[in-house]
C-alpha cells in the first residue's frame, strides 16, 4: 500500500498552520525541514499545534522530547504517548501513568483530564486508567484514519465512539471539529468546539478554534468574544491576537485592533503576516491620531 504524502500547502491548509509557525518549529528542532509530510509528520504536527495554545516554549518541548526518548527509550514521545502540560514543562501520559521525564517523576494518573490534579490510585482506580489506555488507543488509530480522504468517515465514527466513552474528550472534540471545518459543515464544527471549551476551560486551542469558525459564519461578535478568551488564556499566542485585530477593525473599534496589531508584530516580528500587522497599525496611527503615552506621562514614539 502507498503511503500518503502531503505537500507543505496540504499541512499548512490541514492543520490551519502560518508558514512562518511551521518554520520555527524546524529551526528548533521539532521537526525537520521537508517539502513532502508522511502521516507521521503530520500526527507530530497535530500534536505540536496543540501544544502551540500553551505557556510552554518551544525550546521547552524539546528539552521535554530529548528527556522521554532517553528516559522511556520511545523514539517518537509524540506519538507513543499523549503530552501533558504541567508548569513550564510536559509530562506524559503513558500507560495508566504520568511522567516528567525531565525529573524523572511518576505518578499514577487518577483524574485522567487535562488540568486536574494527581492522585495515586486507589485499587478500584485502576478500572479509570485502563479505560484510559483504551481511549487513547481509539484516538490514535482515529487520527490515523485520516490520513486517506477515504478513511475520514471511519475517523468521524471512532471519534464518536470515543466520545461515548468520555464525553468531555477534549482532543477529540477538537479533531472532530476540524473534520466538520474541513467540510465546511460550520454548524457541527460550533458544537464540538464549544463542547471542548465546557471540557476544558483553559483550552486556548478550543477558543481559537472556535472564534474562527464563528467568524466563517458571520457570527463576529461571538468571534471576538472567544479570540478574547484566547488571548486571556496565552497572551503570547500569536496567531489569537491577529485574528482578534481583524475582528475589532471588521466592527470599525480601529483603537482597539492597534492593541493587537502591536502585540502581535511584538510576537511575530518576520514574514508577511508581521508585515501586514505593521501596515495595518500604520494605518491606524496615521489616521486616528492617536496620542501614544507611557505609563510616566510622556509621550513615546511607536515603531511599527
Amino acid at each position: 500500500m502507498q503511503l500518503t504524502c502531503y505537500s507543505r500547502q496540504d499541512v499548512l491548509r490541514i492543520l490551519h498552520l502560518h508558514p512562518r509557525q511551521l518554520v520555527a518549529w524546524e529551526r528548533a528542532g521539532l521537526i525537520s525541514p521537508t517539502e513532502e509530510y508522511g502521516f507521521e509528520q503530520l500526527s507530530r504536527l497535530r500534536t505540536l499545534r496543540d501544544l502551540r495554545a500553551t505557556r510552554i516554549s518551544a525550546k521547552s518541548i524539546r528539552v521535554s522530547l530529548d528527556a522521554m526518548q532517553r528516559v522511556a527509550g520511545m523514539r517518537n514521545p509524540l506519538l507513543e504517548a499523549t503530552a501533558v502540560r504541567r508548569g513550564s514543562r510536559l509530562s506524559f501520559r503513558h500507560g495508566g501513568a504520568l511522567m516528567d521525564p525531565v525529573t524523572q517523576q511518576l505518578s499514577f494518573d487518577f483524574e485522567l483530564e487535562a488540568g486536574r490534579q494527581l492522585q495515586v490510585v486507589p485499587a478500584g482506580g485502576m478500572a479509570a486508567a485502563r479505560q484510559a489506555g483504551v481511549v487513547q488507543e481509539m484516538f490514535q488509530r482515529a487520527v490515523r484514519l485520516e490520513e486517506e480522504a477515504a478513511t475520514v468517515p471511519a475517523a468521524v465514527e471512532m471519534y464518536e465512539a470515543i466520545l461515548v466513552i468520555r464525553a468531555t474528550h477534549a482532543p477529540t472534540l477538537i479533531n472532530l471539529g476540524t473534520i466538520h471545518y474541513n467540510r465546511r459543515e460550520f454548524r457541527q464544527a460550533e458544537v464540538m468546539y464549544r463542547r471542548a471549551t465546557l471540557a476544558d476551560p483553559e483550552y486556548a486551542l478550543a477558543f481559537f478554534d472556535l472564534g474562527n469558525v464563528l467568524d466563517e459564519m458571520q457570527q463576529i461578535a461571538e468571534a471576538t468574544t472567544a479570540y478574547e478568551r484566547a488571548v486571556l488564556l496565552v497572551p503570547q499566542y500569536a496567531d489569537a491576537h491577529y485574528n482578534l485585530a481583524l475582528a475589532y477593525e471588521r466592527q470599525g473599534q480601529r483603537r482597539r485592533a492597534l492593541r493587537h496589531w502591536l502585540t502581535y508584530v511584538r510576537l511575530d516580528p518576520v514574514g508577511p503576516w508581521a508585515s501586514h500587522a505593521q501596515g495595518q497599525a500604520r494605518k491606524i496611527l496615521s489616521t486616528e491620531k492617536l496620542s501614544i503615552v507611557s505609563r510616566r506621562g510622556r509621550r513615546v514614539a511607536v515603531a511599527v
